[in-house]
C-alpha cells in the first residue's frame, strides 16, 4: 500500500445556494482584494458588487483563456499596485489557475520564472501566498482543491506548473447552481475532464484508500450526469458533476494523474485546445491502451465494467463505446481541434517526462502512446 496524507484547503463548501456567503467570508481577509473572472465580466459582477457594498475596494483582472506566461505578467503588472489583501478567482478552470498564481506570486520577491516548473528554477514559494478563494463555475477540472497553477509558455509549446502546497485555496465554494446552464460543449468538455480526473487517481499507481474512497463512489453517478445533461438541463445532474468535480481534485493532488493528463499538457501547449476537450478525446483511447497492456489489473476491469454498464455494452468495449458517445455528442477529434498528426511522434516523446505520466498504472512504450493519439483523432 502506497503510504499517503491529506492535501485539502483550508475549508471546503459545497451545496447550492454557498456561493452567496462568499462576501462575507472573503471580506475577512481585509479591505483591498481582487477578483479575477472570466471572458464575461458581468457573470462576477454580483460577487464584486456585494464585496463593494460591504466595504471592500476591489480590482478586477479578466481570464478570457487559458493562462499564458504573457498574460500572468500582464495580470501581475496590473495587481500590484492594488496592494490586494486576498485573491478571489471565479470561473472555470483557466480562470481559478490565474486566481492562484496571482494569489502565490503577488508578495514573492522573484520573478515567474524562480518558480515555474521544467522550463524555470521550480523553486518553492519564499513566502506564503495571499488568502485565495476559489468559486468554480464549471465542473471541471477541480482547481478550486489543487495546489498547483497551469500555464502556457506558447514560445516553449509546454504547459508548466507553478506549484506549492500553500497554493491550495484558503476556502473552496463549490456551489452547482454557478454551472446551471452552461453551454452544452463546455459541459461536455469540463464534465469529461471531471470524468477523467476521478478514474485516473482510482488506475493510478499512486492510488491510496483516501483517493480511492473519493473517487470509486463517483466514477458512476458522474458519468451518468455528464449523459443526462447532455440530454436536459437538470439541477441534480449538475449537483452530481460539481461534487464529482471537488472529488476528483482533491484526489489528483493526493494520488496523482495518468497517460491522459500526461499527454494532455503537452497537446495543450502546441494548440488552442481547452484542456477538457483534450482529455475527453484522450480517455476513451489511454483506457483502452491500459486495458490491453494490464489484462490482469482489477481496477482497469472495474472501470470499464462502470462504462459498459452506462453505455450497455460488454466491459472489454466500454472505453470504445465512451469514445463513440463523447463523438456522438459533439466532443471534436485531436485533428479538428489542432494537433497536426505529424508532430505525434514529438507529443508521445514530450509526454514521458509528465509528473502525470508517472501516474500511469503501466509505463506505455511509446508505440502506444502514439496509437492513442490516432485513435484519438
Amino acid at each position: 500500500m502506497n503510504s499517503f496524507g491529506f492535501a485539502l484547503p483550508g475549508r471546503v463548501m459545497f451545496g447550492r445556494g454557498e456561493a452567496q456567503k462568499a462576501p462575507a467570508l472573503i471580506r475577512a481577509f481585509g479591505g483591498r482584494g481582487i477578483v479575477v473572472h472570466g471572458a464575461d465580466p458581468l457573470r462576477a459582477e454580483w460577487l464584486v458588487r456585494s464585496l463593494q457594498d460591504q466595504g471592500a475596494e476591489v480590482a478586477t483582472i479578466a481570464c478570457p483563456t487559458e493562462p499564458t506566461l504573457p498574460m500572468l505578467e500582464a495580470a501581475l503588472d496590473q495587481a500590484r499596485g492594488a496592494g490586494a489583501d486576498w485573491v478571489a478567482g471565479l470561473g472555470g478552470g483557466a480562470t481559478l489557475d490565474l486566481g492562484k498564481a496571482l494569489a502565490a506570486l503577488l508578495p514573492a520577491p522573484g520573478g515567474i520564472m524562480d518558480h515555474l516548473e521544467v522550463v524555470g528554477r521550480g523553486l518553492p514559494l519564499a513566502r506564503p501566498p495571499l488568502p485565495y478563494v476559489a468559486l468554480p463555475t464549471t465542473a471541471g477540472t477541480g482547481a478550486e482543491a489543487t495546489r498547483n497553477a497551469v500555464i502556457g509558455l506558447p514560445d516553449h509549446g509546454r504547459k508548466v506548473s507553478i506549484r506549492d502546497e500553500r497554493m491550495l485555496p484558503r476556502i473552496a465554494i463549490v456551489d452547482p447552481a454557478l454551472t446551471d446552464g452552461s453551454p452544452a460543449a463546455v459541459t461536455l468538455a469540463s464534465g469529461l475532464d471531471a470524468v477523467a480526473q476521478v478514474i485516473e487517481p482510482y488506475v493510478s499507481a499512486r492510488a491510496t484508500p483516501f483517493t480511492d474512497a473519493l473517487v470509486l463512489p463517483v466514477i458512476e453517478t458522474g458519468l451518468r450526469a455528464l449523459v443526462t445533461l447532455m440530454r436536459i438541463e437538470d439541477a441534480d445532474a449538475r449537483d452530481r458533476l460539481a461534487w464529482t468535480s471537488l472529488c476528483g481534485g482533491i484526489a489528483l493532488a493526493n494520488g496523482g494523474l495518468g497517460a491522459v493528463h500526461g499527454l494532455a499538457g503537452v497537446i495543450g501547449g502546441v494548440t488552442p485546445a481547452a484542456h477538457g476537450a483534450i482529455c475527453g478525446a484522450l480517455l476513451g483511447p489511454v483506457l483502452e491502451m491500459n486495458r490491453r497492456l494490464l489484462p490482469g489489473s482489477g481496477r482497469i476491469a472495474k472501470v470499464c465494467g462502470i462504462l459498459g454498464e452506462v453505455f450497455s455494452v460488454p466491459a472489454a468495449k466500454g472505453p470504445r463505446a465512451l469514445a463513440d458517445w463523447a463523438k456522438a455528442s459533439g466532443l471534436p477529434g485531436l485533428v479538428a481541434q489542432g494537433l497536426d498528426p505529424a508532430s505525434h511522434r514529438a507529443v508521445a516523446e514530450a509526454s514521458l517526462s509528465s509528473s502525470s505520466m508517472k501516474g500511469n498504472p503501466v509505463a506505455p512504450p511509446l508505440a502506444e502512446l502514439e496509437a492513442v493519439l490516432t485513435a484519438a483523432g
